[in-house]
């Protein structure tokens, strides 16, 4: 999941449960990855941009707390959820 940009509808649609579902878990998860993934290609060129490093902090612990309750209520979702967005842990 190597975009540059973050695209929502094709994020949402790819991960979505249900028709109407735009904020499970998992729809989050993935929109927080593409936008961590986005913050850390802009960190790379920009290194003093110290402001969006603590925003992409704050997005991390977000992702992490959020995976962290997927793993309590649903494993087998959870470590699908590893694989398909090619997170370690």
């Amino acid at each position: 999941m190597s975009t540059t940009t973050v695209s929502k509808p094709e994020i949402i649609a790819e991960y979505k449960i249900h028709d109407k579902d735009t904020g499970s878990s998992e729809v989050q998860i993935a929109l927080l990855t593409a936008r961590i993934n986005h913050l850390t290609e802009h960190l790379r060129t920009h290194r003093k941009d110290f402001h969006s490093r603590r925003g992409l902090l704050q997005m991390a612990a977000r992702r992490r707390k959020l995976l962290d309750y997927v793993k309590r209520h649903n494993l087998a979702k959870y470590t699908e959820l590893l694989q398909r967005l090619h997170l370690r842990r």
